[in-house]
């Protein structure tokens, strides 16, 4: 009896590990392919484990039993054999195989497979394994990632149907320039998703120091009088306008990214840069570290790669970037020098800073010069601006790096360069969304994140408020109440 070979391929319009975390599941086909009536994993084996056995039944009414044969993560590739089944395919090895198209956003899925047949049964069992399972499952799959139900009998519950209705949101706006008291809280709507677009209903919001300078008129042209403020936020996916494809109904979520409009209990917005959050996650500690890790990702790893015996200085250690900062600082084995602003404060900065200075008077050169042996910093990750300019250069070791990520103590002046020569010292302006901008450099550095609170580098200390006390919130962010990141909760 000769071996038949049955071979399709198709593009499916989602990066390679959104397919492959749904492939790699050997149970999956219970919520997604359309033949499929019911399946189990036997023994309780996890459905990722080589070795497992599925056993379900078809639609029709057939039975069969397959067993996992390989599961490679790093080639996409996964092999199954039939060892039981009531339909005559006889020694049947199938084979997966995702690469990734060269864009990066699409996935090319090769399925292959060889069995016997009984004899005049050649061409009929062919066109079931190639078009009844295999062309079949790719538009299911399709249908799956757009967040359609597309197996009526699925144990696993539906995804939210797409809504053409918006939905009621409370969210915060802001009414004029000035203090804490322009925002008010007022109900709004999130409208359907279109095209490229995602819903979600938003659990934790993140509070960070632009939106300060937002609602002061620092940054006006950033968010316009009757605006909603803020850029990070997550939560879980309603429902995908047309085209998305790497987030599903029902999928935790978290952003952190330009434009504006974050202080909500519910957003409509681009999905781009919305990334699914992984397990180990929540949506609070998203909220927290998005934005504010993020930033101590680039600043640690890409604008100046700090290294073992490095003396970094950060002031506000115990504030929301501040403390991520330290803690990463000092896991890269980096000497920490962390400014604080009270005794309190300097308590839980001791946790992961190496030195802790008092910074109550702005007089921080000496001290940082006393702990650095007259070093001096080599990195400077400064929130405070123009008023402790002097005392930064005094601060910094010839050729150190002069890092400014914001100014809540006082609005930069014009700087000269040959005032930098002195030490020849370089100083940076960055903006985080310049280093988001990609999503693909976006999800490394999101990743890069996620995993350092996984590994306990990071441990945010989370102060929560009520979405409706954003204004709270913003008085006790500016009066230095507040220790580590502050989060507004829906």
């Amino acid at each position: 009896m000769s071996l038949q070979r049955v071979t399709r391929s198709t593009v499916i319009d989602a990066p390679i590990e959104r397919v492959w975390e749904i492939l790699r599941d050997f149970n999956s086909h219970l919520y997604w392919h359309p033949i499929i009536a019911a399946s189990e994993i036997e023994d309780g084996l996890a459905p990722d484990q080589v070795g497992c056995v599925r056993n379900f039944r078809l639609q029709d009414g057939n039975a069969l039993r397959e067993q996992l044969l390989t599961l490679d993560d790093h080639k996409y590739i996964s092999t199954y054999c039939i060892l039981d089944s009531t339909i005559p395919l006889q020694r049947y090895v199938a084979t997966v195989r995702l690469k990734p198209v060269t864009d990066g956003r699409r996935t090319f899925w090769h399925w292959q497979s060889t069995f016997a047949t009984p004899p005049g049964r050649e061409r009929e069992l062919a066109d079931a394994v190639g078009n009844g399972v295999y062309v079949a499952g790719f538009t299911a799959l399709r249908a799956y990632l757009l967040g359609q139900r597309t197996n009526a009998v699925s144990a696993q519950p539906a995804p939210a149907p797409l809504r053409n209705d918006p939905l009621e949101a409370q969210a915060i706006v802001l009414t004029a320039r000035g203090g804490a008291e322009q925002l008010k809280s007022v109900t709004t709507s999130a409208a359907s998703p279109g095209a490229g677009e995602v819903r979600i209903r938003q659990t934790a919001v993140g509070v960070n120091y632009i939106d300060v300078y937002v609602r002061t008129g620092l940054y006006a042209g950033l968010v316009e009088v009757g605006g909603v403020p803020g850029f990070e936020a997550a939560g879980t996916v309603i429902d995908v306008g047309p085209g998305v494809t790497h987030i599903l109904p029902g999928d935790r979520v978290a952003y952190a990214c330009p434009p504006a409009g974050a202080y909500t209990s519910m957003r409509t917005m681009s999905a781009e840069q919305v990334l699914r959050l992984p397990d180990h996650v929540s949506e609070e500690q998203a909220a927290a570290l998005m934005l504010k890790g993020m930033t101590a990702e680039y600043i640690l790893f890409r604008l100046h790669r700090v290294g073992a015996g490095d003396i970094v200085l950060i002031h506000a250690a115990a504030g929301g970037l501040g403390m991520l900062a330290a803690q990463w600082a000092h896991a890269l084995g980096a000497v920490v020098i962390g400014t604080v602003g009270s005794e309190a404060k300097a308590r839980v900065a001791r946790d992961y800073c190496d030195h802790v200075v008092l910074n109550q008077n702005g007089r921080f050169a000496d001290p940082v010069l006393g702990a650095s042996a007259g070093r001096g910093a080599n990195l400077i990750v400064d929130g405070l601006g123009e008023v402790a300019r002097e005392q930064n250069m005094q601060a910094l070791a010839p050729t150190g790096h002069w890092v400014s990520v914001g100014q809540a103590a006082g609005a930069w002046q014009p700087i000269d360069p040959a005032w930098l020569g002195q030490k020849s010292v370089t100083f940076s302006r960055p903006v985080v969304f310049h280093y988001t901008s990609q999503p693909r450099q976006l999800r490394e550095m999101a990743t890069r994140v996620f995993d350092a609170l996984r590994a306990g580098t990071l441990r945010p200390q989370i102060a929560r408020y009520a979405l409706s006390a954003a204004a709270t919130a913003h008085l006790d962010l500016e009066s230095r109440r507040t220790t580590g990141q502050v989060v507004l909760l829906g």
